[in-house]
């Protein structure tokens, strides 16, 4: 007579590994998840039904998700808490593993009432969402409009895509735009998805060198990516830069989609057939090492004249351009 304690992830999500070493690896987190929780582990890429379903409770409960994805719920799998990465030991605002399960342990064992209540009404608001989504009716073009007007109120004028870090790639919002150009005629709509699509190709977010787009960007600017690669995210981003290129006729366009499609035939094609799911975002134990250079290595790849037009096309530093980096270093090509 146990909460569940769901841990939904994947390989190659860096804070994924990140709370498996911390806590789940961990003697002491684990004794106490063992004797407050039935644990449970699930990989989003092996079960992507159940990623969803928790997923949009994860979003309900808190505005936002991620992964690993956090959701502790009762026995009859009605969820009362859910997050994301939880540390060891609390940070800030964010609490930690050691001081989260001894306070649900007692909130179980001394108000469990009001836990099953609480998520009770969460399961009903998410079968009514459910039931509203798969609602039939005519789409009236009044949609198109409201949905271009969210767009227009949450783009970010300066610097491209929408809202604030971080920022997701989300290749099917650039293609509504493109569209919504070509149906209406609307400019405004076109310049959103151009320079959005512009302002992530020549970000730190795009692998610069190797090609292909990284997860999303921790920053608002495009420049300091989270570092896994995804095929999805791949084969998306294709789609939207072909839209962009029907639309305008632009190479720029072409070129990148030639980029992104090189990149998947050469790095995440099986030899045995098909496609790999996805790239880690750790090399060596460390996220990012495998994109990021220092002066020294370019030079003894590329030669010192080579390395030194390298380094002012890509906008690095001998000291670093970005903050994790300049403990080593270390850079991220860009062209922003």
């Amino acid at each position: 007579d146990k909460p569940v304690f769901l841990s939904i992830g994947y390989t190659t999500c860096h804070w994924c590994h990140v709370m498996e070493h911390e806590s789940f690896e961990n003697d002491e987190v684990s004794a106490l998840m063992n004797d407050a929780f039935v644990c449970i582990k699930v990989d989003r890429e092996e079960r992507p039904d159940i990623d969803n379903v928790y997923m949009e409770i994860t979003q309900m409960m808190n505005n936002r998700g991620g992964w690993p994805m956090t959701v502790i719920m009762t026995p009859e799998k009605k969820p009362f808490f859910s997050g994301t990465y939880f540390p060891k030991h609390s940070r800030g605002r964010r609490i930690g593993m050691m001081e989260l399960i001894p306070q649900v342990k007692d909130a179980w064992l001394n108000r469990r009432d009001s836990l099953k209540t609480d998520a009770a009404n969460l399961t009903t608001r998410l079968q009514r969402n459910q039931v509203n989504r798969t609602s039939e009716g005519e789409i009236y073009s009044d949609v198109l409009d409201r949905s271009f007007s969210a767009f227009k109120n949450r783009y970010d004028e300066k610097l491209g895509g929408f809202g604030r870090a971080p920022k997701f790639p989300k290749a099917h919002d650039y293609s509504f735009l493109i569209k919504y150009w070509k149906r209406t005629g609307n400019q405004k709509a076109l310049d959103m998805a151009e320079f959005s699509l512009k302002s992530m190709r020549n970000g730190g977010m795009y692998d610069q060198v190797g090609f292909g787009f990284h997860r999303y960007s921790t920053d608002a600017r495009w420049l300091v990516p989270h570092f896994e690669k995804m095929l999805y995210d791949q084969a998306i981003l294709v789609q939207a830069y072909l839209d962009a290129y029907q639309a305008t006729e632009k190479q720029y366009y072409a070129d990148v989609v030639d980029e992104i499609l090189e990149y998947v035939l050469r790095d995440m094609t099986s030899l045995e057939g098909g496609f790999y799911s996805a790239e880690d975002a750790d090399s060596e134990g460390e996220e990012g090492k495998f994109y990021v250079w220092n002066i020294s290595e370019l030079e003894t790849i590329l030669g010192e004249e080579n390395a030194d037009l390298f380094q002012k096309t890509f906008n690095l530093s001998p000291s670093g351009n970005w903050r994790e980096g300049r403990r080593h270093k270390t850079n991220i090509p860009h062209l922003i």
